[in-house]
């Protein structure tokens, strides 16, 4: 059976539900864990949730990973009571966005070279969107470049590629299965 070729820039009715399904399932889980604070660091949290955007964007491309790592990250932070913040909103919007960029690449979830582009774009996602938030406190909260980089920056890049990294691959397993299993692939 050949596979057909997936356009990662689609985004019609059933993109507009898969994003909204991201952003909530993101908002509910990071919500869950946003208590889990890492010591030392500026409002980071441990979140396995992280990966939602991340997975989403491999399975549903750019646009989605996007909305579910920005909607998710404004509703999780609001819930959480530290209001709207958007360039770390932004930078979840990313996470979800540069995994995206391989989409179509990704055909068989259980592959071990779909994992493994997987993982690298979980990790280019994890530094370039944390990146720009970090970068964005000192213009914004007038954070000097120490701050930005071991307050900010490498806790949450850190804890979002361990996260991504360990996740990622057990959510493209059970993608593939239910994709099986529903007669998609």
């Amino acid at each position: 059976m050949t596979e057909k070729k997936k356009s990662i820039w689609r985004f019609g009715t059933r993109e507009v539900v898969y994003a909204a399904i991201g952003a909530a399932l993101y908002a509910v889980l990071g919500y869950a864990t946003n208590m889990l604070q890492l010591p030392g660091a500026g409002n980071v949290a441990i979140r396995p949730a992280v990966v939602v955007p991340m997975f989403f964007g491999i399975a549903f491309g750019p646009i989605v990973g996007f909305i579910t790592g920005f909607v998710g990250n404004v509703l999780s932070d609001l819930l959480s009571g530290w209001g709207f913040w958007f360039w770390w909103d932004l930078g979840n919007g990313l996470m979800g966005f540069i995994p995206g960029l391989i989409a179509a690449q990704i055909v068989d979830y259980r592959a071990t070279k779909s994992m493994v582009m997987g993982v690298v774009f979980v990790v280019l996602a994890a530094i370039g969107g944390m990146g720009v938030a970090s970068v964005s406190e000192m213009w914004v909260s007038g954070a000097d470049i120490n701050t930005v980089v071991f307050a900010n920056f490498i806790p949450a890049s850190m804890s979002n590629i361990i996260n991504g990294v360990i996740l990622l691959p057990i959510l493209m397993v059970a993608y593939a299965a239910v994709s099986k299993r529903s007669g998609r692939t």
